[in-house]
């Protein structure tokens, strides 16, 4: 029997959520197959078998999350295959306990809680664990450092605490999850910083079925990722933002005129922010603070000598963000041909994890959605972003006279500790400068 277990599916990635099965127990297959769907917080890839045989049992159903070195399916590889059932989640045995005696020689008998049977040996360093788990703790005279933690990442939950205090052994325990090397720092970060930030005590929700009715719906894959990494940019970046407007009337004649003039031409369905990704560009090589990331362990700013810009797209999943890699070696047409190809992929779930990293500064365009402005999340640990809104008609004072211009708003999110105001107008001078005249934007190609 051959136990195939989830691969490894890019950096940083150590779970993933089944989307569909290609085979059932029972059928045979061949080698190169289409196994399984999966989606992890980057995107959706398709599996393939890793050898031929039939399929024996499979690893998980649809909905479920599996861990990377998990079995996922189970393959015979010559002979009757016997189908099962998929195996059940094994229960682990609880440790043994040992005589109340021998725990009070182990620990000093200040550090033992009431009632609990042999705690183990304390954890040096943070805890994760939310303050209202450790609120709970301390309520209940419970040294949180002795609770063996259940949840995901080493987390210590309530019901831990409970547990501990009541003498109970876990019921279940959970699978350990490994942490890989570069996670270490930011868990350890993390949970000492929510001992740490004052006034931060995080409320149990209220029952809301009880004014009506409700639906839920698991947060999973590309919307989780998105979920933490809105909160770790908000709770970690110091965000300023920065506003102007550009006028793009000649830019838009222009881009209207080529765009009818290469119809039909790879990259030839030209749009505005093909150009704007030109001109950050060239914001970016002028100001190198926005082109960066803050090291906070390091106390380190890291200059990146390389322009990758990401576009955000809305997927229907959630939204995903992806890098189009050397923009100052490519021309506009190469950077419109890029976003048409990127965009498509991503919504299709069909864009490669690669695609979706290395970038170093994002563009977020509502412009097509409607909305005059919006302020913007760092994509962290990127130090700024763009945020562009909906270009139109306005009237605007040119010489003394009311005309009629084509305005695009403008607004620049950023990391307050790498860079200052000035550096920003600077920024977003430079972009606007850019966008007004065509001619420059075709010299900076």
């Amino acid at each position: 029997m051959y136990e195939f277990k989830l691969p490894d599916l890019g950096e940083g990635i150590h779970e993933a959520e089944i989307l569909k099965w290609h085979v059932q127990p029972g059928d045979d297959i061949k080698e190169d197959d289409p196994l399984v769907d999966v989606e992890t917080d980057k995107a959706t890839v398709t599996i393939p078998t890793p050898k031929g045989g039939k399929v024996v049992s499979l690893g998980g159903s649809v909905g479920d999350t599996v861990l990377v070195g998990n079995t996922i399916v189970v393959i015979d590889e010559g002979g009757e295959a016997r189908v099962e059932a998929p195996p059940a989640p094994e229960k682990a045995e609880a440790p043994p306990v040992s005589p109340p005696e021998e725990a009070a020689e182990a620990l000093p008998a200040e550090a033992l809680p009431a009632a609990a049977p042999a705690p183990p040996a304390a954890i040096k360093g943070p805890i994760p664990a939310a303050p209202a788990t450790r609120r709970l703790a301390r309520e209940l005279g419970v040294d949180i450092r002795l609770v063996p933690p259940t949840g995901p990442g080493g987390r210590v939950t309530p019901e831990d605490v409970q547990r501990f205090a009541q003498g109970k052994p876990e019921a279940v325990e959970a699978p350990a999850e490994v942490v890989p090397e570069e996670r270490r720092a930011e868990a350890e970060f993390a949970a000492h910083a929510a001992t740490t930030i004052p006034f931060l005590d995080i409320e149990p929700l209220p029952d809301f079925e009880q004014w009506g009715p409700v639906e839920k719906e698991k947060l999973r894959s590309i919307r989780r990722k998105v979920a933490h990494k809105m909160v770790t940019s908000m709770t970690l970046v110091p965000h300023v933002a920065h506003m102007d407007e550009a006028d793009v009337t000649l830019l838009e004649d222009f881009r209207k005129k080529e765009k009818q003039r290469r119809e039909g031409e790879p990259g030839g369905h030209l749009t505005l922010l093909a150009f704007v990704v030109k001109a950050v560009t060239a914001g970016l090589r002028a100001t190198p603070s926005f082109n960066a990331s803050m090291d906070p362990f390091k106390e380190e700013i890291i200059y990146k000598k390389y322009y990758n810009i990401g576009i955000a797209v809305d997927t229907g999943k959630g939204l995903m963000v992806p890098v189009i890699k050397e923009t100052d070696r490519k021309s506009i047409i190469q950077i419109s041909r890029d976003i048409i190809d990127l965009s498509g992929r991503a919504r299709d779930g069909k864009i490669d994890v690669s695609e979706l990293r290395g970038g170093t500064f994002t563009i977020t365009n509502v412009g097509p959605l409607g909305g005059t402005a919006l302020l913007p999340t760092i994509n962290y640990p990127e130090v700024a972003i763009l945020g562009m809104g909906k270009a139109q008609d306005k009237p605007v004072v040119r010489d003394g006279r009311i005309v009629i211009r084509k305005i695009l708003p403008l607004t620049l999110s950023f990391d307050h500790r790498i860079a200052d105001g000035a550096d920003a107008a600077r920024f977003v001078t430079e972009m606007v400068r850019q966008l007004s005249d065509p001619n420059l934007l075709l010299l900076e190609t």
